[in-house]
């Protein structure tokens, strides 16, 4: 019984990831602030969740620290492709941004991509170290 509530667990969690995963580069990709829009009604309008960070773009580092959590909780059977994803979605998406009207590629952004799937394979690292005990 317990196998199975866990297999259904995983489905869902596998579901909700690409669910948020295909939002997220919709998001990225769109030419201007979709959550802007929704929020202050303006496209030109980025919301700022906290201030950011010395070397990294708060905003960023949020997304990508939830967006890898969930995928490495989805598949922790395959744990190095999944980083590997994420190192390369975060790369990808900000060079997009290069060729995307109202977007600009920014290092700033970039590092906060990267910085966030980082913290993201430490907690979960720590975490599973700490089971084990």
């Amino acid at each position: 019984l317990i196998i199975f509530i866990y297999k259904i667990y995983m489905k869902i969690t596998k579901f909700f990831f690409h669910i948020i995963n295909l939002l997220f580069i919709i998001f990225y990709l769109y030419p201007g602030s979709i959550l802007g829009f929704f929020i202050y009604n303006d496209f030109n309008k980025q919301p700022q969740v906290t201030s950011d960070f010395a070397f990294f773009s708060s905003n960023h580092v949020y997304a990508f620290l939830i967006l890898s959590t969930l995928g490495l909780i989805s598949y922790l059977d395959k744990k190095k492709f999944v980083i590997s994803y994420f190192i390369f979605l975060s790369v990808i998406l900000e060079l997009f941004h290069l060729v995307i009207p109202n977007r600009s590629f920014q290092f700033y952004d970039l590092f906060g991509n990267i910085f966030g799937v980082l913290i993201s394979i430490i907690i979960l690292n720590i975490y599973f170290y700490l089971r084990k005990k």
